[in-house]
């Protein structure tokens, strides 16, 4: 249930979401709705978009969200159909590639889309946010943005990146009104999860939670006014022990990996 704190915070914005039509994006486009925000849903699957959108009572806009003409498209469409775009969510994510396997083209698509979608979005969005005093940025990271990824190079050094452009962001310009929120959670139910069990990656089923948990954890964040959403609390921990002890991380994530390598 939302609070009232959360739905005074949001009720009756433009929220913008992107990569929507399911998993993640999906739910925290559920949550803006439920909150009382007028949305907008992103999604490079017109059938995807549609169907959320009409499901949620939400606008669709389908569309490429990582592109500097998609992103500037999306961006468009949504001030016509808002008037305002007072939140967006970079949530339109893409994993692939494994190891030093992965190709030129998997590194070029998981920056364009993991970090460049976010940095083109706030290069139109932010000006107008300072001008006007006010508008928050939220980056759907993940986990392996502030630890790592076994296997997949790409999806783990790019998460790193957008984690570091998310506090780029707020350490520039929080005071001026604009809030930053950087997302990440370890294991969610989605497919991108399905895809890495295929992969062989090794997935805890203890740590699997809902996209929901994770829509939830950052509707809470945003009443706190927190830069960092952590809808699993221990990976707090594991980056403190990361920061503290980087030889020892790398010898247990080491281990790990001997573990796992077929």
């Amino acid at each position: 249930m939302m609070s009232q704190i959360t739905e005074r915070a949001v009720s009756n914005q433009g929220v913008v979401v992107t990569g929507a039509g399911r998993g993640i994006g999906r739910a925290i486009a559920a949550a803006f709705v439920d909150a009382g925000a007028r949305v907008v849903i992103n999604d490079l699957d017109p059938v995807a978009c549609a169907m959320a959108a009409e499901e949620l009572g939400a606008i669709a806009v389908p569309g490429d969200a990582a592109s500097a003409d998609g992103v500037a498209a999306l961006i468009d469409a949504a001030n016509s159909a808002l008037g305002d775009i007072d939140v967006f969510c970079a949530n339109a994510g893409v994993a692939g590639g494994i190891g030093l396997h992965s190709t030129e083209k998997q590194w070029a698509q998981a920056f364009n889309v993991n970090v460049m979608g976010h940095v083109r979005a706030a290069q139109l969005l932010v000006p107008g946010w300072v001008e006007r005093g006010g508008g928050r940025f939220i980056s759907v990271a993940s986990a392996a943005g502030l630890l790592t990824m076994l296997g997949s190079a790409p999806y783990a050094v790019s998460k790193h990146a957008a984690v570091a452009f998310a506090e780029w962001l707020a350490l520039t310009y929080q005071h001026l009104g604009i809030q930053v929120h950087v997302v990440c959670p370890q294991w969610v139910e989605t497919d991108m999860l399905d895809g890495a069990r295929a992969m062989g990656v090794p997935v805890d089923p203890r740590i699997v939670i809902t996209t929901d948990d994770v829509a939830q954890t950052l509707m809470g964040a945003i009443e706190q006014g927190e830069f960092l959403v952590l809808p699993h609390p221990e990976v707090a921990g594991y980056y403190q022990a990361r920061a503290s002890n980087p030889q020892g991380w790398i010898g247990q994530m080491n281990e790990m990996q001997r573990r796992f390598t077929p």
